[in-house]
């Protein structure tokens, strides 16, 4: 079964553990907390490809300075707006700082299964996009009572970068907030398919989220988008585009991320 039809069975907002989402499309257990083992290269893992896991990072165009491959990041004690890390492989993030460029996939995908993981300080704001354009928003939404787009797990508005950059509509809040406190990693596991287009190059389908599901808690369903996100919003459709990860809006770590190119459109 599908994740997807999986998570049809339930109501907006209710949680649903990593096990029951994966049991049929992983290879390898995950354990609820996210924090389980990596499924190996995409031969022996059904078809996924991994982009950060115990190997290290791999599969992006690059490899931008500012970016670490470490061991473990946690929030830094002095500072509990940014993150500390321990040398080794498994994690990336993007320093103390946080301001890095983003990490962008050398493999283009379509429609595509995602899992990511993901850790933030208190305040600190990241997304990642699909196509490079179709954002689920990533931020310290811990406590937040009405998310907006802005905050975890939402879709971001549409937006304008001058005279100042503001947005231009809501986007798409989470229906719930399936945040954790800031300094613990939390999952997204997306289910995205990309615009369909027709021979002549004409659209006849949108881009949609079947599902995302925040921290066990499916947040989104059967969300069609008309135009991409962002500051993007006018930018010309295609079929296929790059997994991008946010470095440049605070500091975050990644780990355990991975996606799985799905069948088009019908049942995978």
């Amino acid at each position: 079964m599908r994740p997807t039809a999986l998570a049809r069975r339930f109501r907006p907002g209710t949680t649903i553990t990593l096990s029951l989402l994966f049991t049929f499309a992983l290879a390898a257990a995950v354990r609820a907390d996210g924090g389980g083992s990596q499924a190996g290269d995409e031969s022996s893992s059904g078809g996924w490809v991994v982009l950060v896991g115990p190997e290290g990072a791999r599969g992006w165009k690059t490899f931008p300075v500012g970016w670490q491959e470490v061991g473990a990041a946690y929030l830094n004690a002095g500072n509990l707006k940014s993150l500390a890390a321990t040398s080794g492989k498994g994690v990336v993030y993007n320093g103390r700082l946080g301001r890095a460029p983003n990490l962008v996939s050398a493999e283009e995908f379509g429609d595509v299964e995602a899992h990511v993981e993901f850790l933030v300080p208190r305040g600190s704001n990241s997304g990642v996009k699909f196509e490079g354009v179709y954002e689920v928003q990533i931020f310290d939404s811990y406590g937040v009572k009405t998310p907006t787009a802005s905050d975890n797990g939402g879709v971001y508005p549409r937006a304008e970068l001058l005279p100042k950059y503001h947005h231009i509509d809501d986007g798409y809040p989470p229906r719930v907030n399936g945040s954790r406190p800031p300094g613990e990693w939390q999952t997204l596991d997306v289910v995205f398919r990309a615009p369909k287009f027709d021979a002549d190059g004409k659209k006849v389908a949108d881009a949609r989220f079947d599902t995302i599901v925040l921290n066990g808690q499916v947040v989104h369903e059967g969300l069609s988008l008309p135009c991409p996100t962002g500051h993007a919003w006018r930018r010309k459709e295609e079929p296929k585009g790059p997994i991008l990860l946010q470095g440049d809006h605070g500091p975050v770590a990644f780990r355990n991320v991975r996606v799985r190119p799905l069948k088009s459109g019908g049942a995978d």
